[in-house]
């Protein structure tokens, strides 16, 4: 694979491989429970009824104790484009839930499945979910679906009337941490922790440094010092009870969200104005019941007690923060208006030793009910999911789903995408060059090699492609400085980068190659990497940037602390390792070619591996080839009637859809 100035070309080498039964147990109190499990341990044991309730299964407790006995059975592999069914919850499904469970029923905090969770796929880690100042446990509704596919997802529910302290509740997440652990010890367990429950994971994180745990934390409650509920906390605690009648409605006003991000939930980006216009107007008109309903979720003795277990809860974590050693990621709003979650981000990112963060500049306090934030996106291009001690690129990878795909490749990159227009060609056996992908092998493994373009806007339009006409994904091998280095820490904000972890991009290097290839992956690598892709010369480079003395010595120093060096042990231009974005002028792209040359297959080539003369001699036919077409594609796109991209317009006007516009005659 090869590409010209304007015209990506590629070329392709064809590289020719019992159920589970588990009990867990948990104590709410000093009352002991008893249940034997399948690997010998025994504990006590007691009975508890279950009571099933619009799709969501929860024990009914008995005031003391709870025991739940589950048969987890690993599902199916995911599909690629696999339905997650994010976005056919919404707000109202919380609402309607949340009616039903919080009916008093005189019973303690207890864990909850939600039914619509599914079955998860084989080996999946524990997901608890940790809420916040409404304690329903159903936060996560918009994300039931997609979750429960990777995860055993456990809610814990706080009923409304319930007064359990701060560190109470902290035991009870600690001891059913530390159950699950002993259970299988290779496996991390994932506190997500909403609001107050960021408080509490973090919490039960710095009691248990030993303990594999990966906590994604949602605007967490620590910074209540600065918060705008600091001034209320001691008048609620002095005054008398009809103060309150006047204040309540002013706090239920930071609780809610923002309302515009909830009802853009489920509306696609490809839809038109008009639609996009009356799908959300309906929204809001549905979120009606949701304002009204906060008062049932949050009377106001329980606002006043929840205010106060915050405040208990603030403090406790905060001068335990030293002792956090796990993996973190924290998910912070902008237009929070409870809490400076933007600032608290920064400020746990440099106290806490392993932690990453993304702040979301149009959300509010809800973020987990409003648009622009699917956790399980947002946990897979931060190379957060895992299934054991450490993250595998390979074995760890989800495969996208069809509402990331929508969200990529329309919201995204749909302008790009659009403004491209890519045209595609790759060459039969019998090296006849025809319009589409049918050239290109549909069984992996295949090795497809190429030259970048600009900023590597050439990747979009391939991936597509391959997911359009063959449902086929590439997994490209990218700069391990997207994984470890300055690009991957300094961003705080969800980006193209993440994306391209989402959609299968891996750091480059030998072990990984090989590895995606042994599972037949359809492999994308481009030799010049970042570098080709960071060209030079454009209007300001690297080169002008270390010209100017205050810039040169930020650069070095930038590249120094936290770059990755991949070619330390390279000579010459191949040894250069400095990575900078280069100043360039926006502008219209033209349109993309790709080619794709006639595969140069391998099966049977096993001397490749110890003879380098014979590797040498593929590396170079590959080479003439990509060549060959790169001078065939550059002469070829001139014979374009819809190079110009006022011609496509027209076209598209009045004929096909974008894919389909006509290129160059083969």
């Amino acid at each position: 694979m090869a590409c010209a100035v304007t015209c990506p070309v590629w070329h392709c080498f064809g590289i020719n491989k019992k159920p589970r039964f588990r009990v867990r147990a948990e104590r709410l109190d000093g009352n002991d429970l008893s249940v034997v499990s399948t690997d010998g341990v025994s504990v006590k044991e007691t009975t508890v009824p279950v009571v099933v309730g619009r799709g969501y299964l929860v024990d009914g407790g008995n005031g003391s104790l709870k025991s739940r006995i589950e048969k987890k059975m690993g599902g199916e592999e995911l599909e690629l484009l696999w339905d997650d069914g994010y976005g056919t919850n919404t707000v109202k499904d919380y609402v309607d839930a949340a009616k039903d469970m919080i009916k008093p029923d005189g019973g303690p905090p207890r864990w909850f499945c939600p039914v619509e969770c599914g079955r998860p796929i084989k080996d999946s880690p524990l997901l608890l979910f940790l809420p916040g100042l409404d304690g329903v446990g159903i936060g996560l509704i918009l994300h039931h679906k997609p979750l429960g596919k990777v995860f055993e997802v456990q809610c814990l529910h706080i009923p409304v009337h319930d007064r359990t302290p701060f560190e109470g509740l902290v035991t009870l997440v600690e001891e059913t941490v530390r159950l699950e652990h002993a259970s299988r010890l290779n496996c991390p367990i994932y506190l997500v922790g909403d609001s107050l429950g960021g408080c509490l994971a973090l919490a039960v994180a710095a009691r248990n440094p030993s303990i594999d745990l990966v906590m994604i934390l949602v605007n967490p409650a620590t910074s209540l010092g600065r918060s705008r509920l600091q001034p209320f906390l001691p008048i609620l605690e002095a005054f008398p009870d009809g103060l309150h009648v006047r204040t309540i409605p002013f706090l239920l006003s930071l609780v809610i969200g923002e309302p515009l991000k909830m009802a853009e939930v489920g509306v696609e980006g490809r839809l038109l104005p008009k639609q996009k216009i009356e799908r959300i107007s309906s929204n809001l008109t549905a979120l009606l019941p949701f304002y009204s309903g906060l008062a049932d979720i949050l009377p106001t003795e329980t606002l006043i007690w929840k205010l106060k277990l915050i405040k208990s809860a603030s403090a406790y974590t905060n001068s335990r923060l030293h002792a956090v050693k796990a993996e973190v990621l924290v998910l912070a709003s902008d237009k929070d208006h409870l809490f400076p979650s933007g600032e608290e981000a920064l400020r746990l990112k440099k106290l806490l030793p392993n932690c990453m963060i993304r702040i979301f500049k149009d959300n509010g306090h809800t973020l987990l009910m409003e648009d622009s934030m699917n956790l399980l996106t947002v946990i897979k291009g931060t190379c957060k999911y895992r299934r054991s001690k450490s993250h595998d690129f390979t074995k760890d990878f989800l495969p996208p789903s069809m509402s990331e795909y929508r969200y990529t490749f329309n919201n995204v990159f749909g302008f790009l995408n659009f403004a491209s227009c890519s045209s595609l060609f790759s060459t039969m056996e019998n090296g006849k060059i025809v319009k589409g992908l049918a050239g290109v092998p549909d069984e992996g493994p295949v090795l497809l090699v190429g030259n970048h373009m600009l900023m590597g806007m050439d990747l979009s339009s391939l991936c597509e492609a391959f997911l359009r006409e063959k449902k086929i994904l590439v997994r490209g091998v990218a700069h391990p400085e997207l994984f470890w280095g300055n690009f991957h820490t300094s961003s705080n904000v969800f980006n193209f980068f993440d994306l391209m972890k989402v959609m299968g991009a891996m750091p480059v290097s030998p072990k990984s190659l090989l590895k995606a290839l042994s599972t037949n992956s359809h492999v994308l690598l481009y030799p010049g990497g970042a570098r080709e892709a960071l060209h030079r010369k454009v209007v300001f480079d690297y080169y002008d940037y270390m010209k100017i003395p205050m810039l040169n010595d930020r650069i070095k120093e930038v590249i120094r602390s936290g770059g990755v060096q991949i070619r330390d042990k390279a000579k010459g231009e191949v040894a250069s390792q400095e990575i900078f974005i280069p100043g360039m002028i926006p502008k219209i792209p033209g349109r993309f070619y790709y080619l794709f040359g006639k595969p140069i297959k391998q099966k049977g080539r096993e001397d490749l591996v110890e003879n380098r003369e014979s590797a040498n001699e593929v590396y170079l036919q590959a080479k003439a080839e990509v060549e060959r077409c790169i001078g065939y594609l550059l002469k070829k796109r001139e014979e374009d009637p819809f190079r110009s991209i006022i011609n496509r317009l027209i076209y598209r006007t009045f004929h096909a859809p974008l894919h389909q516009v006509p290129s160059f005659k083969p």
